[in-house]
């Protein structure tokens, strides 16, 4: 018999919100204090989480332990997996001199920094985004501007304020895929309708992360960049969002995006920079192979038919005990007929993004001349390195796990869907709020799509709207979640910095959370913006 989620345990709203709220509230202030290392941290968070599941809401505690332990699993794989071996191609060209190399070429073909974060943060981020998701874009950013002299706050903050606008249509259109699959609604209208929210911006947000780095004044130095950019990404995320589908929008819309800007550059500089200088070097063109065959690969793996075919071999799914079809969401958040909630844990080895990274090193290491020992020597440091950093991601998601299947992500959310005819700004910040708590915006839709779409019913607006809302807000969540900043410290080697990051990101993160709700306010009650809306 399936364990009944409720969402006011204390038969009162208030009351039972805030009782939710401590556990993230305590998570989020022991990091902005900076009193506390990140890895304990999480692990107080979640402790806090199991005593309010368990004590206020009633979960069993085998159940809320499996829920924990799931999330812990999937922190290490596939994210953590990701990690070791992206960091371990980092480590492998740095000790070549490679990678020294390549901050050359880059530095030759963008001098001026606040390009390099354009170019780099946004337009390549975007392609990772696009092509693996689940940290990939941040961790590969923040590494490589950290690399070309930035401060790891800075090369930090940056690249998570980059990677936004792409992340609703990352990794082949998963979010909204996943969103389909809650509510319902055809995946064809998801994609047109937020290929209606976030093409706006994509527009806004190059000139958004240059101002984040450089202040307003060393943006407009590089307007045209930021312009060019933008509007190179945000047209053909509208076309192929709307009249193809969610799978290549990142794709395409990042490699016009790179192309433009590189382009433009041929042309133009910002005023006070001249081309860098561009030292002859023996290495000069084998230094991109690894990242080459790294875009290549990574492209590769995640197309739907490769990854069946790998899955077809190694993948393994495992009922999770105590936890499969153990919980039973219910209405609003679920409908009155809703199954107990499945609860698979695929070990896709193969298939997993982070095996064609560690495929990518493994032959970029044979190319630069490593013998098997050494590249075996240099994955066990960057293990030993990571240790803390995989130990928070760990502990993290089985946070955001624990959240989830007790139902007080739920209550935090019906406080929310209780605004009436606000409720579509809110139903933005709705998104975000998932995102927040959970480190994945596919995650926000499958917790809060269905409770958009009942809420929106309600309210009297297009449930499209809503649900794609949910994510479009949702990625503006992204850079605040604990997940990418233990992401993004642990790839630039400021793990323990956690503190700085999140009051570096966060003030950005809530005003482009208000911004994507405003517009949605904007579709649902005023014309022309009503135009917008698909049904």
């Amino acid at each position: 018999m399936p364990w009944h989620q409720t969402y006011d345990p204390l038969h009162n709203a208030t009351l039972s919100t805030l009782v939710a709220s401590v556990p993230v509230v305590a998570l989020l202030a022991l990091i902005a204090s900076g009193k506390m290392a990140i890895h304990r941290a999480a692990v107080v968070a979640l402790v806090l989480a199991a005593a309010v599941a368990c004590g206020v809401y009633g979960m069993p505690w085998t159940t809320a332990v499996a829920a924990a332990g799931n999330g812990a699993a999937y922190g290490l794989l596939p994210i953590g997996w990701m990690i070791v071996n992206i960091l371990f191609l980092h480590r492998l060209t740095v000790e070549k001199g490679w990678f020294d190399v390549l901050k050359g070429q880059l530095a030759h073909i963008a001098p001026d920094p606040r390009v390099q974060v354009i170019l780099i943060a946004f337009c390549f981020g975007a392609f990772f985004e696009g092509t693996a998701g689940f940290g990939a874009p941040v961790a590969v950013t923040a590494a490589m501007l950290m690399q070309l002299g930035f401060s790891p706050l800075k090369a930090c903050g940056v690249s998570l304020i980059a990677n936004t606008a792409p992340v609703a249509f990352g990794s082949l259109g998963t979010p909204l895929i996943a969103l389909n699959g809650v509510t319902g609604i055809d995946l064809h209208l998801l994609s047109q309708m937020a290929g209606r929210q976030l093409p706006v911006f994509s527009l806004i947000v190059p000139f958004w992360v240059v101002a984040a780095y450089s202040g307003w004044r060393g943006m407009l130095g590089v307007w045209p960049a930021a312009l060019t950019a933008g509007l190179a990404f945000a047209v053909p995320q509208f076309v192929v969002s709307n009249y193809h589908g969610p799978w290549l929008v990142d794709i395409i819309a990042s490699l016009c995006s790179m192309a433009a800007l590189v382009a433009l550059l041929r042309v133009w500089r910002p005023a006070g920079t001249e081309p860098g200088k561009r030292e002859p070097h023996r290495d000069g063109v084998k230094c991109w192979l690894p990242w080459l065959l790294l875009c290549a690969v990574v492209f590769t793996w995640g197309q739907p038919g490769v990854k069946d075919a790998l899955d077809k071999i190694s993948l393994l799914k495992v009922e999770v005990p105590g936890l499969h079809q153990a919980v039973l969401r219910t209405p609003p958040v679920a409908l009155a007929d809703a199954k107990p909630e499945d609860a698979i844990f695929k070990i896709n080895l193969l298939s997993s993004t982070g095996t064609g990274i560690l495929f990518v090193s493994i032959i970029s290491g044979l190319l630069m001349g490593f013998t098997p020992l050494r590249m075996l020597k240099l994955f066990g440091e960057t293990l030993v390195r990571l240790r803390l950093s995989l130990l928070t991601i760990a502990a993290m998601l089985a946070l955001g796990f624990l959240t989830r299947y007790s139902g007080m992500d739920a209550t935090l959310g019906l406080a929310l869907a209780k605004t009436g005819w606000f409720y579509p700004f809110f139903s933005a910040l709705l998104g975000w709020l998932g995102v927040a708590l959970t480190g994945s915006d596919t995650a926000s839709n499958v917790l809060f799509g269905s409770l958009q779409t009942i809420t929106a019913q309600q309210v009297g607006v297009s449930p499209v709207l809503l649900a794609a809302a949910n994510s479009s807000g949702g990625v503006m969540g992204k850079m605040i979640d604990a997940q990418s900043i233990v992401v993004a410290s642990t790839a630039t080697g400021w793990f323990g910095h956690e503190s700085s990051i999140l009051r570096f990101v966060f003030w950005h993160s809530l005003v482009l959370a208000a911004l994507v709700g405003m517009l949605v306010m904007l579709q649902a009650y005023v014309w022309p913006f009503t135009e917008m809306v698909v049904h």
